[in-house]
């Protein structure tokens, strides 16, 4: 740090990259990066993942607490009564170029969606609630229908008798999906949902901290979401898995990259120092789809790559994360690969939101300060002697 940083903030120490900050307290998801624990409000992820359901999962965020029955029934009823968009976002929607990459154009629309709410300032916890609501309900009919628009096919109207992920299948696709690409979904929802204080979750709460509107933090929050060092790199991983040509090819693929020290999609996190919790459960549900979709040649090249990264020194303590079995689970779905970022989006409305209300339940505007390196007292130059 500067001698200049020092003198106005003796307390004030630099962190590249805000690496281990404590920018905010949350009672929202806990991490233990060296033992590979993550928790919503203290229950372990695997259990969520095994018995909870997205909505489920998100009232839970939301409210602090699991809901009775009667509750979450309401609860899902309201997202159920809220999936169809307003007419002038469909209408801009079928404006978008079909060569628009899906992160842009949901993007843009959940941003436009603010544009048609009378009161979008509304910051309130109530109003700011109902929005989310709204956005959550809304952002897989945004999807689905911009990858019908760019594929020239008819929109397929969203089913309010249909739970979020079997909606936006059957959206997506114009017919209805098997129960086990429904579930694979819903729990690959579940476990995206919230992971403490990650790039995507900060820019909402840096944004909601200033009383901006919702709509303003969840854009901010997608734009950071897309990049390839955050909700991006799983459409890596599926790129790596098409380039080797076999499950016997592997070993030489990824002893390749190694020794050109090149990172391989998929593996280390900033935050876990041991296997991935979502990984661990994303793991055998991709299995179980690989089997089911005859898609088995994908799953055994990811468990050869993890062979090869749990033999070699090179990458020792290097462990699969949440991304890694991530893109055989969604393929096996049927997702398009440009649109694996935009399933990190949906389900992370959810944890955005209750980033955004616990925010705004006991709020400071962020302003960190900055450590300065350039020069001092540096005279101006006439532009004729420059």
């Amino acid at each position: 740090m500067t001698n200049a940083t020092q003198g106005q903030n003796a307390m004030t120490t630099y962190a590249k990259g805000l690496e281990g900050v404590i920018a905010t307290d949350s009672k929202l998801s806990f991490i233990d990066g060296e033992k590979g624990i993550l928790e919503y409000i203290g229950i372990p992820i695997g259990e969520l993942a095994s018995h909870s359901t997205f909505e489920e999962t998100v009232f839970f965020l939301w409210n602090g607490r699991l809901p009775k029955k009667a509750e979450l029934d309401a609860f899902v009823a309201s997202i159920r009564a809220r999936y169809e968009i307003p007419k002038g976002v469909e209408a801009l929607l079928t404006t978008i170029p079909a060569t628009a990459e899906p992160m842009h154009a949901i993007r843009t629309l959940v941003s436009a969606l603010g544009l048609h709410d009378p009161k979008p300032n509304a910051i309130d916890v109530p109003t700011v609630r109902e929005k989310a609501l709204n956005i959550l309900a809304q952002t897989p009919t945004l999807l689905a229908y911009f990858h019908r628009h760019r594929q020239g096919k008819p929109l397929v109207r969203p089913d309010s008798g249909k739970s979020l992920c079997e909606n936006f299948l059957y959206m997506l696709n114009g017919a209805a999906p098997t129960p086990a690409m429904t579930k694979a979904l819903d729990v690959c929802l579940v476990l995206h949902t919230d992971h403490g204080l990650n790039n995507s979750t900060f820019t909402t709460r840096v944004i909601i901290s200033t009383e901006s509107d919702l709509y303003s933090a969840l854009t901010g929050a997608i734009g950071s979401l897309r990049g390839p060092l955050h909700g991006g790199a799983n459409e890596g991983v599926m790129r790596m898995l098409n380039q080797i040509p076999s499950v016997a090819a592997c070993e030489s693929f990824i002893q390749d990259k190694l020794a050109k020290k090149d990172k391989i999609p998929g593996f280390g996190h900033r935050v876990y120092k041991a296997y991935d919790p979502r990984a661990s459960h994303l793991k055998v549900l991709a299995k179980q789809l690989a089997q089911d979709t005859g898609n088995m040649d994908l799953f055994e090249k990811s468990s050869a790559i993890e062979a090869v990264m749990n033999r070699e020194k090179a990458a020792k303590g290097i462990y699969p994360n949440v991304d890694f079995y991530s893109a055989t689970t969604y393929h096996c779905i049927g997702l398009p690969l440009d649109l694996f970022t935009p399933m990190f989006v949906i389900g992370r409305v959810g944890g955005w939101s209750a980033h955004a209300l616990e925010q705004l339940s006991n709020n400071r505007l962020y302003r960190p300060s900055v450590d300065y390196t350039g020069p001092h007292n540096v005279p101006y130059t006439p532009i004729d002697k420059r």
